[in-house]
């Protein structure tokens, strides 16, 4: 169990699952880079919090919630949390594009449902995922093996900041959409990729994108 004192940002084990080196420029060395799709996903998000409660039939949804869990060591804010007249309560995370490959979005709202079951003392067997890119709601059930993954994440990212050092730059497909790809240099790393070549193909970009300005 942590102390409030100890507590990180819940997002966090997202961006570690994602990528360890993106968690700990974020964290550890304070950075923060945008592109449109972290603008995009900002101003979406800051439209669902700014939207208030509201009650339909059977549900009322509240938006915004300041959470924190003392097992995860994390805290932060819900997009919505449905809460049904049966019981039963449902966190909805809000995300820009659409599902992913890896369980990036899962972790961060099974992290959002071990917080709200901490505080309101009940336990919450599924959650949702609202893609904008699909205009789609995903359901996600709050599984033991994802539970496993989101408290082990959690360790790793107290871990990875207590120890303050930033990993390496290992470059994968998914850095292309990554807002710190400048700051990152993940074309540089890896085998056969040196910083010269990568300074080489980065003027060339340069070059080309001025001319397309032209």
């Amino acid at each position: 169990m942590h102390t409030e004192g100890d507590y990180l940002h819940l997002n966090g084990i997202q961006h570690l699952r994602f990528c360890e080196r993106q968690c700990a420029l974020i964290y550890v060395e304070q950075l923060w880079s945008e592109n449109f799709f972290t603008a995009s996903g900002r101003a979406q998000h800051e439209k669902v919090h700014g939207g208030g409660g509201e009650s339909r039939k059977a549900v009322r949804t509240e938006r915004n919630l300041k959470i924190a869990s003392r097992l995860l060591g994390v805290t932060g804010c819900t997009d919505a949390v449905e809460f049904y007249s049966d019981g039963k309560i449902i966190p909805v995370e809000y995300k820009h594009g659409e599902p992913k490959e890896d369980t990036c979005d899962e972790v961060q709202l099974c992290a959002q449902a071990i917080c709200l079951e901490e505080m309101l003392h009940c336990k919450i067997d599924e959650g949702a995922l609202f893609y904008f890119k699909i205009r789609k709601r995903v359901s996600v059930s709050i599984t033991d093996e994802l539970r496993s993954e989101t408290v082990s994440l959690a360790n790793r990212f107290h871990q990875l900041v207590e120890k303050g050092e930033t990993p390496a730059a290992e470059y994968r497909r998914k850095c292309e959409s990554c807002s710190f790809i400048d700051e990152c240099f993940p074309d540089s790393a890896g085998r056969n990729k040196s910083v010269d070549s990568y300074i080489k193909r980065r003027m060339q970009m340069d070059i080309i994108g001025e001319g397309d300005e032209v």
